[in-house]
């Protein structure tokens, strides 16, 4: 639907990525002002796991968008070279692309097109994904007349697929689709038409992963089957909660969410998870404040002076799961 070009923005002093809209969509007016919306709207995203949009606009009467240059390969070109992923490669990548869709989710932005091709791959390992708002754009215009579908139709949602309302919910489901493939080496339904596909997604009928990965843990494929499940309430309730149950099963994540003052250097060189520390973090703070409030005596008075109990610290581990295991077992300790 588009040519992408590599330029130079002379200002900056940076490479950038140029995306000028296919003449045979650019005649759409409704299109073209919906595509220049949505860029806008994308525009206001600023993740280190989603492409940034800079600027857009008209030449030629060919409506354009500049872009983040991300050098590095698509998902479903890495597909393509490898055949599948571990599932550890996996899980660390879905990590990254739900912290990109819980902050686009948080702006209110659902991107209804996550599939391979739309997620970059830089050579140290960090993910971006690109083209938030494509899809929006093209959905209310004749592009989408009878016999058309958004998306590649494999990784579309099923309420997607038959032109229902879609929510966060759909983002989901896509990625679940995308996990399936990349630990599986294929996609989760083979079909003929798009009406075969949509009975496959609403009867439900996805081979287990384990069928096809003997080795592969069984929560782990519990989680991605209840992405792909039908109904949207059934899936993970957010980006956030679905990574939280897939960092047990990651390697170091390349990126996560930062600070605002946070520098472009911390940022693709951190290597840590945010969600089990934020999570830990807010626990411990609200647990000290309980051992404070524990300290005082029955009339609110402060108790007598002198040294205050040594309380245990919470024991290290090995990885964020044993931590997590440390931290709850300690609450559960120090809490009566």
């Amino acid at each position: 639907m588009a040519v992408v070009y590599r330029a130079r923005d002379r200002e900056l002093d940076r490479d950038v990525a140029v995306k000028v809209l296919a003449e045979h969509l650019a005649s759409n007016q409704e299109f073209r002002r919906r595509f220049l919306r949505e860029a806008r709207i994308a525009a206001k995203l600023s993740h280190p796991n989603v492409v940034s949009v800079y600027d857009g606009g008209e030449t030629d009467g060919l409506p354009y968008i500049v872009m983040e240059y991300v050098e590095g390969v698509t998902l479903a070109d890495e597909l393509a070279r490898r055949g599948r992923f571990s599932s550890d490669e996996a899980a660390g990548l879905a990590v990254q692309v739900c912290a990109g869709l819980a902050h686009a989710h948080d702006t209110g932005l659902v991107h209804r097109d996550v599939k391979p091709q739309n997620l970059l791959l830089r050579a140290d390992g960090v993910l971006k994904i690109a083209d938030f708002g494509i899809a929006r754009a093209v959905e209310g215009t004749q592009l989408t007349e009878a016999g058309t579908v958004l998306g590649t139709a494999v990784y579309l949602s099923p309420e997607q697929a038959v032109g229902e309302q879609v929510s966060q919910a759909a983002d989901i489901y896509s990625l679940g689709a995308v996990t399936y493939e990349l630990i599986a080496g294929q996609p989760p339904f083979a079909f003929e038409n798009l009406a075969e596909l949509v009975l496959k997604q609403r009867a439900g009928r996805v081979e287990s992963l384990r069928e096809l990965v003997p080795e592969l843990p069984v929560r782990l494929d519990e989680i991605v089957l209840r992405c792909l499940s039908p109904e949207p309430s059934a899936r993970p309730p957010s980006a956030a909660a679905l990574a939280q149950e897939l960092a047990a099963f990651t390697p170091e994540a390349a990126t996560v969410p930062f600070p605002a003052a946070a520098s472009p250097v911390t940022r693709a060189r951190s290597r840590r998870r945010v969600w089990p520390f934020a999570i830990a973090a807010a626990t411990i703070a609200i647990v000290a404040g309980g051992l404070a409030l524990a300290a005082r005596d029955g009339n609110g008075s402060n108790p007598p002076s002198g040294n205050p109990p040594a309380v245990e610290p919470v024991p290290p581990g090995s990885s964020p799961a044993e931590r997590a295991r440390n931290l709850a077992d300690w609450i559960r300790d120090h809490s009566g």
